[in-house]
């Protein structure tokens, strides 16, 4: 067991969860077998998935989906409904069938790409933090003064009507800065300590803290991917658990439970299962890419020089978007309308496009053999 914090009454008359100091030389837990052979599984798949995702052509366009799947899953820990397939679709063309949640997902994408554009710029700080939770928060659907970018500066809990019954109290305001000054400093100290672990440590404090009025879950997991990039554990970013936290939300709360109460332990053999998981799903997702990569230009090349170069186009554009009409198709390709109509329409005989249910998506075509990689049952 690791002291992380104690529950403490506070003067109005519940507890709160008062944290120790947050740093690498308070954390001994190397010397756990389980966890050394989960963390030496975690690093060789990703550094497996590290030199297959360096051979994927085009692959800033792949990333494009996997920040689209992680601000998906993401979102619906939090409880969106929205799916993917919603957010992909409200960034063609906004329809009356779509959930109103699905700007949950957008502003988590503009959050993300905002994040790691940042992070070419300046290092991972509480400063590029709070611009990351302004851009997630601003404007965002339900919340009530989230107060975006900007810590809490009053008492917030997690679950129940208020403080005296709610499942975790966390620090009070006028803790807020120490507390956060320490997580800022965890992520610039030398240390010992392998990265994963780093990783799975700092989301879990994050958690613990709950900076803001609202948006921390989100947040969090957002830190954890800036973090994994920061340390180029990875060259490109395609590494995200949310999908992993998703199908098993109910552990993953538990265990950040546990996690304050000092099971530091299970809290990050948990993690580690995550990255092993997920890491081996994108394994298989990028030699299932380069597959239909190849197999969709050879078909291409079939089409003929006239509607070549635009055809190609169009096609590194699904992998960035699998959802088009015929306006994006135009914007692509730079053809005429009816040019634009015409190879949609080739796409759809060689079996690259599928239109979608016209009674609730208008005219819209989906990459369905590329959008499938994406949408692993849960």
């Amino acid at each position: 067991m690791i002291i992380i914090g104690k529950n403490i009454k506070q003067i109005e008359g519940y507890k709160a969860f008062i944290p120790e100091k947050f740093s690498p030389a308070n954390l001994f837990f190397l010397h756990d077998l389980q966890l050394i052979k989960l963390l030496s599984e975690a690093d060789r798949l990703v550094g497996k998935l590290d030199g297959i995702t360096k051979l994927l052509p085009d692959i800033d366009f792949f990333i494009f989906m996997y920040v689209k799947k992680e601000a998906a899953y993401s979102s619906q820990i939090e409880g969106t409904r929205a799916k993917l397939t919603d957010a992909l679709q409200a960034e063609i063309e906004r329809v009356p069938d779509l959930p109103s949640d699905v700007d949950d997902i957008l502003h988590y994408i503009s959050a993300m790409n905002s994040g790691l554009s940042q992070l070419e710029k300046i290092p991972l700080s509480l400063r590029l933090i709070k611009e990351v939770h302004k851009v997630l928060m601003t404007e965002a659907r339900g919340s009530q003064s989230p107060r975006p970018g900007e810590f809490r500066q009053d008492q917030n809990w997690i679950d129940g009507t208020s403080p005296f019954d709610a499942r975790f109290v966390p620090p009070p305001a006028n803790l807020i800065n120490q507390a956060m000054g320490d997580i800022e400093n965890f992520l610039h100290v030398d240390s010992d300590v392998p990265i994963l672990l780093r990783a799975g440590l700092l989301h879990a404090q994050f958690e613990t803290i709950h900076p803001f009025r609202d948006g921390n879950g989100r947040t969090g997991r957002l830190l954890m991917t800036f973090y994994l990039c920061q340390q180029k554990i990875l060259e490109r970013p395609v590494l995200y658990l949310s999908e992993f936290f998703k199908r098993n939300r109910k552990t993953y709360f538990d265990r950040l439970d546990r996690y304050r109460d000092g099971e530091v332990l299970g809290w990050l053999e948990f993690f580690l299962k995550g990255v092993i998981d997920v890491a081996s799903e994108a394994i298989s997702v990028s030699h299932k890419i380069v597959t239909l990569r190849e197999r969709d230009m050879q078909t291409i090349a079939s089409l003929g020089k006239k509607t070549g170069v635009g055809a190609m186009k169009l096609l590194k554009e699904l992998y960035k978007s699998p959802i088009v009409n015929v306006h994006r198709v135009q914007e692509v390709t730079g053809f005429s309308r009816q040019g634009a109509y015409n190879v949609t329409e080739r796409f759809i005989d060689v079996g690259i496009l599928t239109p979608r249910d016209e009674k609730q998506y208008g005219k819209n075509f989906v990459y369905a053999d590329y959008l499938k990689l994406f949408e692993r049952e849960n």
